[in-house]
């Protein structure tokens, strides 16, 4: 049978494909490239109306009752990059720019010798670089996506958000103005923060076990003997639940107006991606635990 590919825009004619009913939506993006070279299938998506949601890949044309002269739109997503490449800018710039910051500070505030550095300043850069070292650690190693690549276009938003927060983080901690707050304050707040880095860590890792290598398979996640997992009890995404509260912790051991407003971008971004995955979770399995919330404990 034939089946035209039309573009959602403006419903132009870009390909007639001779397609088996068995044919899935992933082997037919493969035969769209044949004939439109530009088109790999990681920048396509296929819709059976132009406002319709993306097909799945694993869907057959038969599924979705496609016969002999059956029209499917076909939106570019644009150029791709793949989300390690993603992550691995990300978070890669963030740790230079607050460490370029910290190790020339003259390059900002002129002679900075006779300043005393607070010691929350050391620690502060520690904890900074050691979160974003386990980040590009945790891409290279631990991750497992089930996206291949994402629009080049987020590449420079994503990028320019991580980089410049790190700038106007950096500039006020390692001011020479910059008043510190307590060892107290300081102290507890660092153990805090290595609570919940830890148990972002070890969310990361259950969810790699979670996943087979190779494959896009999805369970539900639940805890194991490791006690910081024990959080998947009530929340959905408790890696994010552990992310926003080691940022809380830098905030408050900083003391930091940037580093707080931080959090908050941070935080208000996780809560949409963690509410999207609870919703996810609870249509793909009718068994899903109903108790838990999606990021904040018994709250949210």
């Amino acid at each position: 049978m034939e089946v035209s590919i039309v573009s959602v825009h403006g419903a132009k004619q870009l390909a007639t494909i001779v397609a088996d009913p068995a044919m899935t939506i992933g082997e037919l993006k493969n035969e769209i490239r044949q004939k439109k070279g530009h088109l790999q299938p990681e920048r396509q998506e296929l819709r059976l109306e132009p406002r319709s949601k993306g097909l799945d890949d694993k869907v057959t044309l038969e599924q979705i009752d496609i016969k002999n002269g059956s029209q499917l739109f076909l939106k570019d997503l644009g150029p791709q990059v793949a989300w390690k490449t993603v992550f691995l800018a990300e978070y890669a710039g963030p740790l230079f720019v607050y460490l370029w910051v910290y190790t020339r500070p003259w390059l900002l505030y002129g002679d900075t010798k006779e300043t005393e550095k607070p010691l929350v300043v050391d620690v502060a850069v520690a904890c900074w670089s050691t979160h974003y070292l386990k980040r590009i650690l945790e891409t290279l190693f631990v991750h497992r996506f089930s996206h291949a690549t994402m629009p080049l276009r987020h590449l420079y938003r994503n990028c320019a958000y991580y980089w410049i927060f790190a700038l106007y983080v950096a500039y006020h901690i390692n001011h020479p103005l910059y008043t510190a707050p307590s060892e107290k304050q300081v102290y507890a707040s660092l153990a805090f923060w290595l609570f919940c880095e830890t148990g972002n860590f070890s969310i990361h890792w259950l969810l790699r076990n979670l996943r087979p290598a190779g494959t896009k398979e999805r369970r539900i996640p639940k805890p194991t003997g490791n006690p910081f997992t024990t959080l998947f009890n009530v929340v959905s995404c408790p890696n994010y639940t552990y992310e926003a509260g080691s940022w809380i912790a830098f905030s408050i051991m900083t003391q930091c107006l940037p580093a707080l407003l931080f959090t908050l971008a941070g935080f208000y971004q996780m809560t949409v991606w963690a509410l999207g995955k609870h919703r996810n979770y609870k249509k793909e399995f009718k068994d899903y635990p109903r108790n838990r919330k999606s990021i904040v404990p018994f709250v949210l």
